[in-house]
């Protein structure tokens, strides 16, 4: 931590602005790289503070940056929300029909605002560039399938840095906790959809058909084997299916039964295993007279906390607010994108705490909503780890 510069006071004494930014994000929430006047008020607050400002960076993303030189530490906010009618009675509702920040994306934007505002006025801040990330995307795809994060990476966001920092906060946490992990903190996810044919028929004379639902039964037995009996019992794999599809009456069999599903694992291994094992338990259907088309949709890969930017991240927690507020982190299998940047230079991520009281107002529905409070906190740890970063990487 810098002697001269207590960032927590300083956070906590900019917490009406950080309140401010957050609240008019969540008030005019936008979606997936569609994020145009958030992107106008990051580049407006950016260059007010003296930082220069790119705009367009990964379609609708903003890079500021503060410093010349290296090493370069980034910092990384997301700013998309999600097409969700928000249910909450509060003055800062959203005011867009349909869409609402309810992943907390608004409050990322905020707290790195706030990093920002903290570095640009540090008199002694250490030699070389920190790198302010603001990235579009994160919750969805283009036609491409390629999210914000891709996006920006490909746009040259990323060339030169050496430690990527992230946060994310948690409705599920006590408000005022930092969780952070080592190693693999979230999964590499891939989605399938498979089209089980058979020819149908007169539900009357099932001799004359080839039934694809009763293909499903032993299909389906394979498909959950997969997990139970094909994967090393010491590797983290999971295979869901969430649709199942088929008929539209009752004396009718139909020549197609639908399924998708989901697929995670940490290791790379692993996931193109599960894709492999997942079309090789299809195969049941050609045995028993019918046919299949599998058609996979890969997803984020998984993400790789850095021990050592972890432990840098932890110091900074333990140096500003006491090593009580930190919580051991276990891995995952939910997926996010800065998985992308942790592969483009070491990073890590931690969990801000931001439960309100006992309702945990869960993410991705339409009550979500956070506790304020913890805004500052989170501003001064990203900027008090970035600035140890920096040293560390200098030497």
């Amino acid at each position: 931590m810098t002697d001269s510069t207590n960032f927590l006071t300083r956070a906590q004494a900019m917490a009406e602005q950080l309140v401010a930014w957050r609240r008019d994000i969540h008030m005019h929430p936008e979606l997936s790289f569609q994020e145009q006047r958030t992107a106008g008020k990051v580049v407006d607050a950016l260059t007010a503070l003296g930082i220069e400002a790119q705009a367009g960076v990964g379609k609708t993303g903003v890079v500021g940056y503060l410093g010349e030189g290296s090493p370069v530490i980034g910092i990384r906010a997301d700013m998309d929300a999600l097409p969700i009618d928000e249910a909450n009675d509060v003055p800062y509702r959203s005011q867009t029909p349909g869409v609402m920040h309810a992943c907390g994306h608004d409050a990322h934007t905020a707290i790195l605002l706030g990093v920002a505002t903290l570095l640009s006025t540090m008199p002694d801040r250490p030699a070389g560039q920190i790198r302010f990330v603001f990235q579009p995307s994160e919750e969805a795809a283009d036609s491409e399938n390629k999210s914000g994060a891709t996006r920006m990476i490909e746009d040259g966001a990323l060339e030169g840095v050496d430690a990527m920092l992230a946060l994310h906060v948690a409705s599920d946490l006590q408000a005022g906790k930092v969780e952070i992990g080592d190693g693999y903190v979230s999964a590499n996810e891939d989605s399938f959809e498979v089209w089980l044919r058979g020819t149908g028929g007169h539900g009357a004379m099932p001799h004359q058909t080839v039934d694809p639902v009763f293909i499903l039964g032993p299909v389906l037995a394979a498909i959950q084997g997969i997990r139970a009996r094909r994967v090393d019992p010491t590797k983290a794999a999971a295979v869901s299916i969430g649709i199942i599809r088929a008929g539209a009456a009752s004396n009718v069999i139909p020549a197609v039964v639908y399924l998708s599903g989901t697929m995670r694992s940490f290791d790379d291994a692993t996931r193109e295993q599960l894709k492999a094992e997942l079309a090789q338990a299809l195969e049941v259907a050609r045995a028993l007279g019918g046919d299949y088309e599998l058609k996979i949709k890969p997803g984020y890969p998984s993400m790789y906390n850095d021990p050592a930017v972890a432990a840098v991240i932890r110091e900074s927690t333990t140096a500003l607010a006491g090593a009580e507020i930190l919580e051991p982190a276990l891995p995952q299998m939910g997926a996010e994108d800065f998985a992308y940047m942790t592969r483009q230079a070491p990073g890590a991520m931690f969990m801000l705490g931001a439960r309100i009281g006992d309702d945990k107002r869960p993410h991705h529905t339409p009550v979500f909503d956070i506790d304020e409070t913890v805004l500052p906190l989170g501003a001064a740890v990203l900027a008090d780890a970035a600035c140890a970063l920096l040293r560390e990487k200098a030497k």
